[in-house]
């Protein structure tokens, strides 16, 4: 009996040994697989020095895999209630383009703060070496405008000396009479995960007419855990733990401003604003491959231009785009939000 009684006991603590280590096994392979999944791709390391493969990649690295842009949809009615509204504009009433019933002196709430992102939002560069001759040819025949520039890289070369990237940039059409139309109702800010040392002389050169009040940089943009998950293998009897993934080059609009009722941001990478996702606008990716691309002006003017008119924009942006449910599907909590 005593016996008995020994193997017993033995049998359940060896179990309790075997899940344990299994455990501390599956909590490792975790950390382990975070900081393969941390270690920069050979794209993201050029990209720290302003350059990728066949592109300049300026702003943050490659989204995920699981990230497909979402398409800004066309202006649609909105319920009877927000046409009948006071003080609110139906989108159907307000013009695609021109006007000046958009200036500052009749909009009943002050300027609109809007905030641009640079690349695959307004313009689209290219490492002028990489650039296929086929692609430039067709962007010429498309009337798409291009400029070439010299920048800064990060990178030094021999004896210290500053290293000059040559870069190819193409404006998105209809680029200048947006910013143009945009500035006469609202308050422009170029927020950019690039680098200074590139972005600075391509907005001098897209803006000529000083319209953005402020430019902000890769510095400006903060790194920050932005999801936090339960993993668990019931089937092996091991107990859950918790897994955290971070976000690199997130555009937190707090620091421009507390409030956030007039506020947006235009940003074809939606993770860029996940710390405000009521006020983000995910734009359509730009590329000189696209000669027919018309989101500037008919598309996102004319949206703007409908915000502009609102005491609180947000509302009207969760209705269109629903962007906190699409952040949680994509296991990004709301307790991160503000």
């Amino acid at each position: 009996m005593a016996e008995l009684a020994a193997a017993e006991v033995y049998a359940p603590r060896t179990l309790q040994v075997w899940r344990t280590l299994l455990n501390w096994l599956a909590f490792f392979f975790q950390i382990f697989a975070q900081i393969l999944r941390g270690t920069p791709s050979f794209n993201q390391v050029l990209s720290y020095v302003g350059l990728r493969q066949g592109s300049l990649l300026s702003s943050a690295p490659h989204a995920p895999p699981q990230f497909k842009p979402l398409p800004v949809v066309e202006l649609s009615e909105y319920s009877e209630e927000h046409e009948e509204a006071p003080g609110v504009t139906s989108p159907g009433a307000v013009p695609v383009r021109g006007g000046g019933e958009g200036t500052a002196n009749s909009l009943p709430f002050g300027k609109l703060t809007v905030v641009l992102d640079l690349d695959e939002t307004l313009v689209c560069a290219y490492e002028t070496s990489s650039l296929p001759a086929m692609l430039r040819s067709q962007a010429t025949e498309a009337g798409i405008k291009w400029f070439e520039l010299e920048c800064i890289s990060s990178d030094k070369e021999f004896e210290g000396k500053p290293k000059i990237n040559y870069v190819t940039v193409f404006e998105r059409p209809g680029l200048k009479e947006f910013l143009k139309q945009l500035s006469e109702f609202a308050d422009l800010i170029l927020f950019t995960a690039g680098l200074e040392g590139y972005a600075r002389p391509l907005v001098d050169k897209i803006d000529s007419a000083n319209l953005f009040s402020r430019r902000l940089y890769r510095p400006s943009t903060i790194s920050t855990c932005v999801s936090l998950y339960l993993v668990s293998f019931h089937c092996l009897g091991m107990l859950p733990f918790l897994a955290m993934e971070y976000r690199e080059h997130v555009k937190d609009l707090s620091c421009l401003s507390k409030n956030f009722c007039r506020i947006v941001i235009v940003d074809n990478n939606p993770f860029s604003f996940l710390l405000q996702p009521l006020n983000g606008i995910p734009c359509i990716p730009f590329s000189p491959g696209q000669p027919h691309d018309e989101q500037l002006l008919d598309v996102i003017l004319p949206l703007l231009k409908n915000l502009s008119q609102q005491k609180d924009v947000r509302p009207i942006l969760y209705e269109r785009f629903h962007m906190p449910e699409w952040f949680q599907k994509h296991g990004i909590p709301s307790s991160g939000w503000t």
